[in-house]
């Protein structure tokens, strides 16, 4: 029942992300570059989820919003879904409670899911190339999404230590036996 509750909370939390996403920060952006919210929440969610719950968020998520924004589908599927795997490794290999581990993971996230995100959208929609302005928005974005993580942090950290007691419960004698 708790874990039908949690998944019930991060399906109305990703509802709220993207009216977040599409209208708050549509009006609050800097010089036109709205910070990703999907990629903190799916970075969230594979920290603190199960092994696959982060990759499975980011697969549907991604799907939905390939629908809605009308682009090609599988691209965001395809980056969200490497962002929620890639966040299981993290949480294999790194701590969860310094927030400076938090940020760095913030940061490379951000980063590999807009270049993916360039480079499938160049080789299927054919895009210009123009790396300068491409290397702005992705700085942008990158400090946008790190002040909103380190804003953002105390939140996940104390919702995500229950979703992961939930869902992993708590094994710290398995870990040295």
């Amino acid at each position: 029942m708790k874990k039908t509750m949690i998944n019930i909370g991060l399906i109305l939390t990703a509802i709220l992300v993207y009216i977040l996403q599409v209208n708050f920060f549509n009006w609050f952006n800097i010089a036109g570059v709205m910070p990703n919210l999907f990629v903190i929440f799916i970075l969230f969610i594979g920290l603190f989820g199960s092994k696959i719950m982060g990759t499975i968020y980011g697969l549907v998520l991604g799907l939905l919003l390939d629908f809605i924004l009308g682009t090609k589908v599988g691209i965001n599927m395809a980056c969200l879904g490497l962002i929620g795997f890639l966040a299981t490794i993290f949480d294999k290999n790194f701590s969860k409670d310094s927030r400076m581990t938090i940020m760095v993971m913030g940061v490379v996230a951000t980063a590999i899911f807009e270049i993916l995100s360039y480079v499938l959208n160049y080789i299927f929609i054919s895009i210009n190339v123009e790396i300068l302005n491409f290397v702005r928005i992705l700085a942008i974005e990158i400090i946008f999404n790190l002040i909103l993580t380190i804003i953002l942090y105390p939140w996940m950290q104390k919702f995500g230590y229950y979703i992961e007691n939930e869902y992993k419960g708590n094994k710290i004698l398995t870990k040295y036996f």
